[in-house]
């Protein structure tokens, strides 16, 4: 498989960082989480009562502070003690991302501060999502973690990663390296929910590698000020019918900065692939990206990015499409502009106002339709729109 080795500008200073933090201590009992932090990790979907939940990943800052599987056929712990646990783990560690990609991934390598290890085993139906939450407490901190992800042959998993910082917290940076192995015929649906800050610096860095007749459903969604967000996931489709989609909901308030894409390669007969994206800008950047690569004749592929801009900012959609041989299907769509005033007027026209009748709109311009969702992850999505709606108005 291609490793990650494109360059990215550095555009952020790590020596302004602070790559030390105090030890938290672990917590068995989560109802003991301080109130502050534990409202915050709700705002991104996860829940300390864990109702509906499979197990639960906590860290905050360098500090693994609750890791537990809740159902069998699910293994959830940091990274550290599951090379421990695993002798077999290692190789699958920097095995499609080099840690020589860019400055932030060398910082991954030479500075780690944990990370998650999610496996489901084969077989396992695991439909209650598993949690995990990577949380920055300390001001200044960068946070260098390295997460694995395995779904085993035959399985099926949920997901669901928030990503928040501390509410006094003013700067940081997010450093997030994560390996995704989808096995044959294994479905893994993830889901992100991120709500840093107004001068929090975000850089994933991940590959997905798709065995025959596997499944990866990633879902992006930051609906809060960050200061600048810049990922693009690499997957393979490595085998006969892979399948991969990705659907992101984006909105940048004015001084965020968001650039986010995608890219497949589809290497086998019968790939499929989507990448979706919904972007507003309210005074915002946004650059959705989007890129496929189909190698042999009858793969399939789709992008699709729509974009709104509700205030002067900056809204640019790179979608690319690169076929190699006869017998490649793929296609794209982009649009870029304003809501239509003969919508707002509709809706005024039937008892709505103003404020309202936008809302309406911007809530049905947000809405992806994300298949197999648990009824609850679905919930927490539509949650997070709807304070989105709110803030907006």
């Amino acid at each position: 498989m291609r490793h990650l080795n494109d360059k990215t500008p550095a555009d952020v200073d790590l020596d302004k960082y602070q790559s030390e933090a105090e030890q938290h201590e672990y917590v068995e009992d989560l109802g003991a989480i301080d109130t502050e932090d534990s409202t915050r990790w709700l705002s991104v979907g996860v829940d300390i009562a864990e109702q509906g939940r499979a197990g639960t990943f906590i860290q905050k800052d360098c500090s693994v502070i609750h890791s537990k599987a809740r159902q069998e056929g699910v293994e959830v712990m940091g990274i550290s003690a599951a090379i421990k646990t695993h002798g077999w783990l290692a190789p699958y560690l920097w095995k499609h991302i080099s840690p020589s990609k860019d400055q932030f991934t060398q910082a991954a390598k030479t500075k780690p501060h944990e990370g998650y290890f999610i496996r489901s085993l084969p077989g396992a139906k695991i439909l209650q999502p598993v949690q995990a939450c990577l949380y920055i407490a300390k001001e200044g901190f960068a946070q260098n973690v390295h997460n694995v992800i395995i779904a085993e042959e035959d399985s099926e998993m949920h997901i669901i990663t928030g990503c928040s910082t501390s509410r006094h917290l003013i700067t940081g940076l997010h450093v997030g390296v994560s390996e995704i192995y989808v096995k044959k015929n294994a479905t893994l649906h993830f889901t992100m929910i991120h709500e840093w800050g107004e001068q929090i610096n975000v850089r994933p860095r991940t590959a997905i590698h798709v065995e025959e007749g596997g499944v990866i459903v990633s879902n992006y969604i930051s609906l809060h000020p960050v200061g600048s967000l810049q990922m693009s996931p690499v997957t393979i489709l490595d085998g006969k019918g892979a399948v991969a989609r990705f659907n992101s909901i984006l909105v940048a308030s004015a001084g965020c900065h968001l650039d986010v894409g995608a890219t497949v390669y589809l290497n086998y007969p019968d790939t499929r692939a989507e990448i979706i994206s919904r972007a507003i800008t309210m005074g915002g950047t946004i650059i959705a990206r989007g890129e496929m690569i189909g190698k042999v004749a009858g793969c399939k592929g789709h992008l699709e990015c729509k974009g709104l801009i509700l205030r002067d900012g900056l809204m640019h959609a790179i979608p690319e499409l690169k076929g190699y041989v006869p017998g490649v299907e793929m296609s794209h769509e982009a649009a870029v502009g304003k809501i239509d005033q003969r919508e707002i007027e509709y809706l005024m026209a039937r008892g709505l106002d103003e404020d309202e009748a936008v809302s309406t709109i911007v809530r049905g311009f947000l809405n992806v339709d994300i298949e197999g969702l648990p009824s609850g992850l679905t919930a927490e999505i539509d949650r997070a729109v709807t304070e989105t709606q709110k803030d907006m108005m």
